[in-house]
């Protein structure tokens, strides 16, 4: 299997492509894998990249050692004095730019994305993780909203995530009592889609990650479209927008060549077009 390394800008984070995979590992495993000035950056553009490349049909995001990621570095919060000196109006203005190009842009992200959790995934690192459209944990892995702890009341799309997986009521219980959350409630919550043992993580996501990088891609694409437009609009208009990408997605080679391998009783070798 050949692989091609991405330069991040930064150790901290890391990014390879494998099989038309792009396995991002957020890389600060002293400090559980916390955002930084150096992490935030990077992830937000190579979520970008991974947007724009067409070697990459699937992202995998994930984190080295025992934590997927525990939100923003707490330590650190209110000693960022360039921040502390701008006003209230420009530090709105601030985090949503930061806010749009991170989670806002891997939930707009038109390829399939997974989330490898082996361990924790707290504040804005459950938001990386929800904005996700699949997660796989291990048995160890843990949930928690974090903000209630540091009385914040939560950034990056959590409490609209939760709301759309879990429902408004579970969504406030889980932000209100900040309550942790292991891998198998997690599950059952519907929180995560597969849990696994630790050792099997990896090998696991990056196979079901594999296996959607080798899909049609338009047609996810156009899934994607369509599942979002399910928590957004009317029925009708769902209908109606189904219709239209049906149709789009039927003119494509890929949808011919599944047709072809159906006939021929063969695995279909799609091309993205």
């Amino acid at each position: 299997m050949t692989e091609t390394v991405i330069d991040t800008g930064t150790d901290e984070l890391l990014c390879a492509v494998r099989d038309k995979v792009a396995v991002i590992t957020l890389n600060r495993p002293q400090a559980r894998n916390s955002l930084s000035d150096q992490l935030s950056p990077a992830l937000r553009r190579m979520i970008k990249h991974c947007g724009a490349d067409d070697a990459i049909g699937a992202v995998m995001i994930t984190g080295a050692g025992t934590a997927f990621c525990s939100g923003g570095d707490v330590k650190g919060m209110g000693a960022n004095s360039s921040k502390n000196n701008m006003s209230f109006d420009d530090r709105v203005a601030d985090l949503r730019v930061r806010e749009k190009a991170m989670t806002g842009a891997l939930v707009g992200l038109r390829k399939p994305t997974i989330a490898a959790l082996p361990g924790a995934a707290a504040g804005a690192g459950l938001a990386i993780a929800l904005a996700c459209d699949i997660r796989v944990a291990a048995e160890s892995a843990s949930l928690i909203a974090g903000y209630a702890r540091v009385a914040l009341s939560g950034d990056y799309g959590i409490a609209w995530l939760l709301t759309r997986l879990v429902g408004t009521s579970r969504a406030r219980e889980l932000l209100f009592f900040n309550e942790k959350i292991d891998a198998q409630r997690g599950l059952a919550l519907g929180l995560v889609n597969k849990v696994v043992p630790d050792a099997e993580l990896q090998t696991t996501a990056f196979e079901m990650a594999r296996t959607l990088a080798y899909g049609p891609r338009v047609a996810f694409a156009y899934m994607k479209d369509n599942l979002d437009q399910a928590v957004s609009g009317s029925f009708i208009e769902a209908l109606d927008q189904e219709a239209d990408r049906l149709v789009r997605a039927a003119a494509t080679a890929d949808h011919k060549e599944a047709v072809r391998a159906f006939v021929e009783k063969r695995a279909p070798v799609f091309t993205g077009s």
